[in-house]
């Protein structure tokens, strides 16, 4: 099993480093991309996941098909998560929302960060093809935040009204 390192890891501190477009379709790359995937489907709450968060510092990061689906309504499901590769966002709303985020890599607390509503991403994917999408509401927010993983900053960074919030069936007796 693929461990999700947590916020006392300073890999996550770190402004992850860029794959070179020739590596991306190499066995060292492609297990990677494999491992974050297996790591991420663990996980019944997450979204998405950065290299970062498994340990490694390369700007990648995997979408969920599964929050496509629901951010997306006209989204054809091809029951395969998306990658971005060194991404890059090129465009973002000047209308900003506050709104509600956790993380696998800080368990169990959850805050409130202004994020913008649309965003334009541009990278490459894991056939080493470049990709533009733009995206709203849910998925804007989620390539915002694995963006920021990228970059060594965490949701706790710009959060506010941070709170613990334990899973309901987890062994806590702060009942």
């Amino acid at each position: 099993m693929i461990n999700i390192v947590q916020s006392e890891n300073p890999v996550l501190r770190k402004d992850a480093m860029p794959v070179k477009v020739k590596d991306i379709l190499t066995d060292q790359i492609q297990n990677i991309i494999s491992d974050m995937k297996e790591a991420l489907s663990t996980q019944k709450d997450g979204v998405a996941i950065a290299a970062p968060q498994i340990g490694i510092s390369l700007r990648i990061f995997v979408v969920s098909d599964s929050i496509l689906k629901e951010a997306d309504k006209d989204y054809k499901s091809i029951g395969k998560d998306i990658v971005f590769i060194n991404p890059e966002i090129v465009k973002l709303s000047r209308q900003k929302v506050d709104i509600e985020e956790g993380c696998l890599s800080v368990r169990w607390k959850y805050g409130k960060v202004k994020r913008s509503v649309k965003t334009t991403i541009k990278g490459y994917n894991e056939n080493g093809e470049i990709v533009e999408r733009g995206a709203s509401g849910l998925l804007a927010q989620v390539f915002q935040h694995e963006t920021d993983h990228l970059n060594g900053i965490l949701f706790t960074d710009k959060a506010y009204d941070i709170e613990d919030i334990p899973p309901e069936d987890s062994n806590d007796d702060k009942k």
